[in-house]
């Protein structure tokens, strides 16, 4: 079990009657929202790209508060308290630039393409085999990370209400299952911007009183300051190559500036739904950069509280525990059961992406090919959308039903965010050279993916002893990107170019001259359903 949930859990010893109302009325109005937006749902496209009529503010929305997590609320903080500013460079140089960047160059190609997962975007350009690799990678990864969270919440509503672990994750299960099942993207969308307004009006009460408390800004850094040498850096954003830290300055910008956030906002396929459901490709575009407007909040509503932490409760054995400690001593009645509010919105969030992503992969690099192999005919729209719902239910039941074995693997979390940054590098390299290299072909891509991903976990084993850091991951992903690239260029070049049919639409330059080609995006940007391979 992450021990941030744990933390997180036992702050809410405290709560009053009042608090619990509070999140009463929370999970009522969201299962509210779901009936509401079930009506509307009438095609596999409303389902799972919500009919391509999401407007920029609640997919960039959507994004964020799925992004963040609870999780990441609490063990964010925790790490600002034990590193300082630092943290915040997961934000401010981790996603607002990569954001950015995905939001120009990336989300026009996969917003006007058609497609519904970034593995589909990827088969259309080198093949099935791409394709399916990409979508076992990211089936496996949000599937794990499904099951985890589910087990989160359960530890959170144990605590909060008094329930048993297992009613809370079957509770978890119901209020989420129900709006997805019937709301699909749209519903998850819409439920995400209601969690993205509690998350932050939570986050902002808590940093507030912690400012309150410790008298402001100023009285902030002297506290921490004081508390001795170790705490030296904990107001620098970028810290030396030998410093007791993972987050050396080399690391930030090679390694995560570079690298692993520019990948996780391009080939996330929670992220990349929500942008396949804008309205419009300026709405795709836009979407992104409105994120990064948001995530520019992050690192001041949940570091900083942290870094307070530090000066309110020091000594603490584990920094995980800061901000639970700052919600338990610091908020009065009512706001309490706000910010409580605001952690369950980030749990749910992250349960509903996980699901619905899962059946997106599912049903688009799954059902749909095997349907067309067998039959020799696309599934129906109706027969989608079924089979989205029936896949949905069953995703998240058997999650269930998983979720308690979370508890006897206490570094599940970590061990399964550690396996998957393997994959980061090597992923981004093959669809850099997709979009903006003609010549890249499948045999190279795929020979980048695997080599890539074998020298990525190679070189994890033996980081320690080449790079300056105590944990090499931000080196080993910039080296393993620059291998991957290296790898599939050399393979491209010895092999047969791909087709002309095949990169049509999908490589920079004629995307933008040929008349042909604009025609031919026109109508797939205006597909909403799964299309054969």
């Amino acid at each position: 079990m992450p021990a941030p949930a744990v933390f997180l859990a036992q702050a809410a010893n405290g709560l009053t009657t009042i608090d619990g109302v509070i999140i009463f009325f929370y999970l009522a109005a969201t299962l509210a929202l779901g009936t509401v937006i079930a009506r509307y749902v009438k095609s596999s496209g409303d389902f799972l790209l919500a009919g391509k009529s999401l407007p920029f503010w609640a997919v960039g929305m959507s994004i964020v508060v799925s992004d963040i997590g609870a999780i990441d609320m609490v063990s964010g903080a925790g790490a600002a308290y034990r590193y300082g500013l630092a943290q915040a460079n997961f934000d401010w140089i981790g996603s607002v630039p990569a954001m950015i960047l995905v939001g120009f160059l990336f989300a026009p190609y996969f917003w006007r393409s058609g497609v519904c997962t970034l593995p589909e975007f990827l088969g259309r350009r080198y093949g099935n085999g791409v394709r399916w690799f990409q979508a076992v990678i990211w089936l496996g990864f949000l599937l794990s990370m499904l099951a985890v969270m589910l087990w989160a919440s359960a530890v959170f509503l144990n605590t909060v209400v008094g329930w048993s672990i297992g009613t809370a994750i079957w509770v978890t299960v119901a209020v989420v299952g129900f709006y997805t099942v019937l709301g699909g993207l749209t519903a998850v969308v819409l439920t995400d911007v209601i969690q993205t307004v509690v998350m932050f009006v939570g986050a902002a009460a808590l940093l507030a009183l912690s400012f309150w408390k410790l008298g402001g800004w100023n009285n902030l850094v002297e506290a921490v300051s004081a508390r001795g040498p170790e705490f030296a850096n904990h107001f620098r954003l970028l810290l030396p190559n030998d410093a007791a830290t993972p987050y050396p300055w080399s690391g930030i910008l090679l390694g995560l500036g570079i690298v692993l956030s520019t990948a996780y906002f391009s080939s996330n396929q929670a992220v990349i739904q929500r942008v396949l459901g804008a309205r419009s490709e300026w709405d795709a575009k836009a979407s992104m950069v409105f994120a990064g407007f948001l995530k520019l909040f992050v690192p001041v509503l949940i570091m900083i509280p942290g870094i307070a932490a530090v000066a309110l409760h020091p000594g603490l054995s584990n920094p995980d525990s800061a901000v639970p400690l700052l919600v338990r001593d610091l908020l009065p009645p009512g706001l309490t059961g706000l910010v409580f509010a605001a952690f369950f919105a980030a749990l749910m969030s992250s349960v509903d992406s996980y699901l619905n992503s899962s059946t997106t992969i599912l049903v688009s690099d799954g059902y749909q090919p095997a349907y067309q192999w067998i039959a020799g005919r696309p599934a129906g729209d109706l027969q989608c959308l079924w089979i989205s719902r029936i896949l949905t239910v069953a995703l998240i039941v058997t999650a269930g039903f998983v979720a308690p074995v979370i508890e006897r693997f206490e570094t599940v979390y970590l061990a399964i965010q550690t396996l998957f940054s393997l994959f980061q590098g090597p992923t981004l390299a093959v669809l850099i050279l997709g979009i903006f290299w003609r010549r890249t072909n499948g045999w190279g891509a795929i020979s980048g993916l695997v080599l890539g991903v074998c020298f990525s976990g190679s070189l994890s084993l033996v980081g320690g002893s080449l790079f300056p850091s105590e944990d090499p991951f931000l080196f080993v992903a910039f080296w393993a990107f620059v291998f991957a690239l290296v790898v599939t260029v050399g393979v491209s070049l010895v092999t047969p170019p791909p087709s002309p049919e095949r990169i049509r639409g999908l490589v920079f330059g004629e995307v933008l001259h040929d008349a042909t080609t604009q025609a031919l995006l026109a109508e797939r940007a205006a597909r909403t359903d799964p299309q054969p391979p």
